[in-house]
């Protein structure tokens, strides 16, 4: 088979729910990443590109009729190359990378754009269609995130906890405090707050202008959702659900907007293009668990990528873990036998201080890992996240 490289990738800021990027259509926001790509790379013709693969989770509102495809043809791309979108949950956006390099390595593509993109600002309201004739029952769901329209029997046999509860449930099975939880949302806090200061975020971010009614348009261009304080102000902090539990919006991730890209490469397709390989994708794992504990999703999918590969955790030089909550993450790196304040786990924060735009995480990742190799000294990055429902799903990038 084939080797399999991404040569480009590229973000949006972060925005935080209701913020800088809560005006910008899901459609639009995921046209942005695809048609700055094409703008970087104008040796390629856009015709070349064999698919457009985007990860989404939601896909109840104005991302509703399959964002790739849409978000290309926004994008200038012309109308013979196609697109799908993805939906793997809080890992569309590497599930979207990751069937982009199988697709390569098994000769049927050449020349992929993969990411994701999620505007969760602009989630609609959804309503169920009435189960009997002149029903005057009316129920409404917010389509943001968790569960709607649930399947009673489901519900019998796996239950539908909230995601903070699934976080609540790894906390007690492993015995996770609210100290360690709060110490590491401020670890995270502070490691983005660096990365904004010395401008190492800011190198894969691209600019998003925002149009004003009157006006010069307003220019987006940083991550909104951090805020650091004292871990002192951690601590006073109510949990979710009452006395007794853990979880705060302290130490979880957020309610956000965003999208990202990736070119994704073959080495005809490389050698063709004239493209600057920055990694080789060696692989992509998935793995299941019980969805009321879904946070420790990473665990498995990771043992089971590394174990195929024939390589271990300690080989990796930056560990990229999506941090869906302090709780949830603790779980994970505890689990893999990692310390809690271990310097290769996301070195410019994670989704505690950056935000957890779902359909775009994973693409997050996979973009932030990108640049952080281009480090001389490291060579390989795990990029691994929980998904709802229960599963996992991890990356092993290596630099080219």
């Amino acid at each position: 088979m084939t080797d399999v490289f991404i040569c480009d990738a590229i973000r949006t800021p972060v925005g935080k729910y209701g913020g800088g990027l809560s005006a910008v259509r899901a459609d639009d926001l995921a046209a942005i990443p695809i048609k700055t790509l094409l703008e970087r790379n104008q040796q390629i013709e856009a015709v070349a590109f064999d698919d457009v693969l985007m990860g989404c989770a939601n896909q109840a509102g104005e991302d509703n009729r399959n964002i790739a495809r849409m978000a290309l043809l926004l994008a200038g791309m012309p109308e013979s190359v196609p697109g799908v979108t993805i939906n793997r949950l809080c890992s569309s956006g590497m599930e979207a990378i990751g069937m982009a390099a199988r697709a390569i390595k098994a000769g049927e593509a050449e020349l992929i754009i993969a990411g994701g993109a999620e505007s969760m600002s602009r989630s609609p309201f959804v309503m169920p269609k009435h189960t009997s004739a002149f029903s005057r029952q009316a129920e409404i769901y917010d389509s943001t995130i968790g569960w709607r329209f649930v399947n009673e029997k489901f519900q019998k046999k796996y239950g539908t906890d909230p995601l903070i509860c699934t976080a609540e449930n790894l906390a007690a099975e492993f015995s996770i405090s609210r100290e360690d939880q709060d110490r590491f949302a401020h670890n995270s806090q502070l490691k983005t707050a660096e990365a904004q200061q010395n401008g190492a975020l800011a190198r894969e971010i691209i600019p998003v202008s925002i149009p004003q009614r009157k006006g010069d348009p307003v220019i987006f261009e940083k991550d909104e959702h951090p805020r650091l304080t004292s871990l002192e102000k951690l601590v006073t902090l109510n949990p979710v659900y009452g006395p007794g539990t853990t979880v705060t919006a302290g130490n979880a991730s957020g309610i956000n907007d965003g999208a990202a890209a990736v070119i994704v490469a073959s080495e005809a397709a490389v050698k063709r293009f004239n493209l600057t390989p920055k990694v080789r994708v060696l692989g992509t794992q998935a793995a299941g668990v019980p969805p009321r504990t879904m946070g420790i999703g990473p665990v498995p999918a990771t043992n089971k990528l590394l174990k195929r590969l024939g390589m271990s955790l300690d080989q990796m030089d930056i560990i990229e873990l999506n941090e869906a909550f302090a709780a949830q993450s603790l779980a994970c790196t505890r689990s893999l036998g990692m310390d809690d304040d271990d310097p290769r786990l996301n070195p410019l924060g994670g989704a505690i201080a950056l935000g957890h735009p779902l359909g775009m995480s994973g693409a997050r990742l996979v973009t932030t890992a990108v640049y952080q190799l281009q480090n001389k000294t490291s060579k390989y990055a795990l990029c691994t996240m929980c998904v709802g429902v229960g599963q996992g799903v991890s990356m092993v990038l290596e630099k080219v």
